[in-house]
């Protein structure tokens, strides 16, 4: 299917035909935005063979999320968000910025620990079924909102908060084992040495509470792990005011 999909995105365009790996954000842009506008359809015509190729779940829109996350990186230049955003699309082998001197005598002055943990270091990743998570707010033990309604309004939540995050959904057959993660980026994390990061399994409720206690982005992980496999992901952001 990527291969089919992958050949028939070059061939609707000469731009690419004598461009090399230097253009690999815009191959990845325009790729993307070709699978998105794709029209869904029940096969493809397999290169070479013709053999109807079965599509098994709908990418158009994850593709399309894609899409924004490498316009975000585009737009984001050489910072270090935009080689956030590339590991977002392409996985945690996309290299980081290459250092500079400037950040080895910063990193030399810093004093928090970089506690975050990966899930792939723990179980292999075979992304077969689809999670996610749900959240929702509240100021006192009597009123639950939705963040979903929340972040429709406003971009920022308020600190002070209580969040709770839990499976809205998934199509996972059979039983699995779920994990979180919960990271927090920023100036005021690393000043308070509280990035956090490390992976933790749920203890059955498939809920995860938490508090907003300091300014910047937050991010919330969830994963289902099937026989030792990380068969879904989903991932929550959290900005804070």
């Amino acid at each position: 299917m990527i291969d089919t999909l992958a050949y028939n995105f070059l061939k609707s365009t000469t731009y690419y035909d004598n461009k090399s790996y230097g253009h690999y954000d815009e191959m990845s842009r325009d790729f993307f935005k070709y699978l998105k506008d794709e029209p869904e359809q029940d096969y493809y015509a397999a290169l070479g063979s013709n053999q109807r190729v079965k599509v098994k779940k709908k990418f158009q829109k994850k593709a399309k999320k894609a899409y924004e996350l490498c316009l975000k990186a585009i737009e984001s230049g050489e910072q270090d968000v935009a080689y956030d955003k590339w590991k977002k699309v392409y996985g945690r082998p996309f290299p980081n910025r290459p250092a500079t001197q400037a950040d080895t005598a910063t990193y030399s002055e810093t004093s928090w620990r970089n506690t975050e943990q990966f899930i792939e270091d723990r179980f292999p990743l075979d992304i077969r079924s689809n999670i996610k998570i749900g959240g929702n707010y509240r100021h006192d033990e009597h009123m639950k909102r939705s963040l979903f309604e929340f972040f429709q309004k406003k971009s920022l939540l308020p600190r002070g908060i209580k969040l709770e995050f839990f499976v809205k959904e998934h199509d996972i057959n059979g039983q699995y084992s779920l994990y979180w993660k919960v990271l927090n980026r920023g100036e005021i994390a690393k000043k308070k040495d509280m990035i956090r990061g490390e992976i933790f399994a749920d203890l059955g409720s498939e809920i995860n509470r938490e508090d907003t206690s300091f300014r910047g982005g937050h991010i919330v992980e969830c994963y289902a792990v099937q026989n030792g496999v990380v068969i879904a992901k989903d991932r929550f952001d959290v900005p804070i005011e």
